[in-house]
């Protein structure tokens, strides 16, 4: 097992979902359950996932969630590019 905190993945993973936190603050309420709930899930998942892979006993469980992150990641995008950022 690895500690997750030690990998600069996760810093950058969880950075990311306080930036997204900061800037969803700032979208219409009329978006407090859809938009801005969904780049929330999405990106606080990504460090998530990480997390929950370094935890396994198995090293081959580990690509998979950081498959999971990526796919949280495209999501990500097309979120953000739907909302014009």
């Amino acid at each position: 097992m690895q500690n997750y905190k030690d990998l600069k993945v996760w810093e950058q993973a969880h950075y990311f979902t306080i930036q997204v936190y900061k800037v969803s603050d700032a979208f219409p309420k009329t978006e407090t359950y859809g938009l801005t709930n969904q780049l929330r899930r999405a990106s606080s998942s990504i460090a998530a996932n990480i997390a929950e892979g370094c935890g396994k006993k198995q090293k081959l469980i580990l690509p998979i969630f950081q498959t999971l992150c990526l796919v949280q990641q495209m999501k990500l995008n097309i979120l953000f590019y739907w909302q014009g950022i």
